[in-house]
């Protein structure tokens, strides 16, 4: 493998189990013993989380660099 392809290999790896454990944390959110939310707050979260991955499958399809930005609740 060339350098580039490494690279991509090696940040792919640790960006995406970086992800993968937020995600978990995020689930966390979801036990009403130490959190109260409203199902539109959980709405909007999943909606962000949901366009921001589409946005991101897109860049490599189409080098889209569309910046969602950062959330919060209405």
């Amino acid at each position: 493998m060339d350098r580039k392809a490494l690279t991509f290999s090696r940040l792919a790896e640790k960006r995406v189990t970086t992800l993968i454990k937020h995600i978990r944390l995020i689930g966390n959110l979801a036990n009403k013993k130490n959190y109260q939310y409203t199902e539109e707050q959980v709405s909007q979260m999943f909606t962000a989380i949901e366009k921001e991955l589409k946005q991101s499958r897109a860049k490599f399809s189409n080098n889209s660099s569309e910046d969602f930005g950062e959330f919060k609740f209405k």
